[in-house]
């Protein structure tokens, strides 16, 4: 499948994490520690045209004509599993906002139903990352970046780890303008709207639940 805003990393670190998270004998303190790892990957990818302007450093040996990030940057999971992502990407960007989505998926319509919505201060400059481990009928991810932009957000990205062919085409359709970042496009969805191969569920493997 292509789609013009869809970026699959093919970086080696990326396949070679990707492979431990999917096993189902890795345990939930290892599960952690992999989304983090990728989602600093990804995160790398996803704002590597990020705008910088120029800045004034002296080095030990002579003053030199340096750069610092002229893009503000909002973190935004969407919970609960987004909060897996958090911590490496906000490693990235020390300073970047950092609000939160809440929303659950209705098991019987498989969409999204929202609890809770803050997000930093919204700016002309910001970019918006929203962090999703799993795009798979692609509802939630959808209607969180809708509540972005209801709240003036203007540039977004979407950073998930897995995704289905049905999670991109949503996307592609309710919001083509949006970049869509993962490290792997699986096969498809099953009856139950999990993403096949897939991982399971990541909320799950994060937090130890069922």
């Amino acid at each position: 499948m292509s789609a013009p805003t869809l970026h699959v990393s093919q970086h080696p670190a990326v396949l070679h994490k990707l492979g431990i998270l999917r096993d189902e004998t890795t345990e939930p303190k290892k599960f952690r520690e992999i989304v983090r790892e990728l989602s600093w990957l990804l995160g790398y990818e996803a704002l590597a045209d990020a705008r910088v302007r120029p800045l004034d450093v002296k080095t030990p040996m002579e003053a030199m004509k340096g750069a610092e990030l002229a893009d503000r940057i909002g973190l935004v999971p969407i919970l609960r599993a987004g909060l897996g992502m958090v911590d490496a990407v906000a490693a990235l960007f020390p300073n970047a906002g950092v609000g939160h989505i809440g929303l659950y998926r209705n098991e019987e319509t498989l969409e999204p139903v929202s609890y809770y919505f803050k997000i930093p201060p919204l700016g002309a400059d910001k970019v918006y990352l929203v962090l999703d481990p799993m795009l798979a009928t692609g509802g939630s991810a959808s209607a969180a970046i809708a509540k972005l932009k209801d709240s003036g957000a203007r540039h977004i990205r979407l950073v998930s780890l897995v995704a289905a062919p049905a999670g991109v085409e949503r996307m592609k359709r309710d919001h083509p303008d949006v970049p869509v970042f993962i490290a792997a496009l699986d096969r498809e969805l099953n009856e139950h709207g999990y993403i096949l191969p897939g991982l399971g569920d990541a909320g799950d493997r994060l937090f130890g639940t069922q």
